[in-house]
């Protein structure tokens, strides 16, 4: 038997009770969580789950998905970067996995451009059929290892990390714009932190780590040691 979902009282329980409490208070980035259907980018299997308090698989069983990485992050992590980012109408976003396209499709609808690089086929596949339902013209989903980020087509007034790495690569933030900001989810469990970097010159920046959250990890990117010896 098929539970019928009322998707519109479940988004607004979504924002009312997961994401404004914690300090998602931005009204513009509250009024997009409205309009752009989450149920539409979670798979057939998940969607009765598009607006839990969770990270949701992608591909295949959950546990082999989450450990490397192929969900979609919690409502309330998306919702709170999206907000510290502060992406501006005539800002070029680079992406670093694409999951299903739905980070790509919020970034999109607030900022000029957005390039999304994924690594595996089904993915790339999946975010793009997303994001051309959603209507969403103005972000493409690469096939290429985003720990490289784009220098071809570098420098970025935003980067983000749609996922935790030990520590940010210089390469990431050097296709950085002056002004320029990168997001990641930085440090190893049971304690990662949301870390914003901020270009302020060719050679200086600056950081910020606001909040605490737990993500599962980027494929490819270094993976120093946590002991000094």
């Amino acid at each position: 038997m098929t539970v019928a979902v009322d998707f519109e009282r479940a988004r607004f329980n979504m924002i009312e009770q997961q994401i404004r409490p914690w300090d998602v208070l931005d009204l513009e980035v509250l009024e997009l969580l409205s309009l752009v259907r989450r149920e539409d980018f979670v798979p057939l299997a998940h969607k009765a789950l598009a607006f839990a308090d969770m990270q949701i698989p992608l591909l295949g069983a959950s546990e082999n998905v989450l450990q490397h990485g192929h969900c979609m992050l919690e409502p309330r992590v998306e919702a709170r970067m999206l907000q510290d980012l502060r992406v501006q109408p005539h800002e070029s976003v680079l992406e670093v996995g694409a999951g299903s396209g739905y980070m790509a499709a919020l970034l999109a609808k607030r900022a000029k451009r957005v390039v999304s690089l994924e690594l595996h086929p089904e993915l790339i596949r999946l975010a793009r059929v997303n994001l051309q339902h959603a209507g969403i013209g103005n972000a493409e989903v690469r096939q290429a290892d985003g720990a490289q980020g784009l220098p071809s087509e570098a420098p970025f007034d935003v980067i983000v990390l749609s996922g935790s790495v030990a520590e940010v690569p210089p390469a990431l933030l050097a296709q950085l714009k002056v002004g320029g900001r990168l997001s990641a989810i930085v440090g190893f469990e049971p304690v990662m932190r949301a870390t914003f970097i901020t270009r302020t010159g060719e050679a200086s920046y600056t950081t910020t780590q606001p909040w605490d959250t737990l993500a599962p990890r980027l494929l490819n990117f270094p993976e120093p040691s946590r002991f000094n010896f």
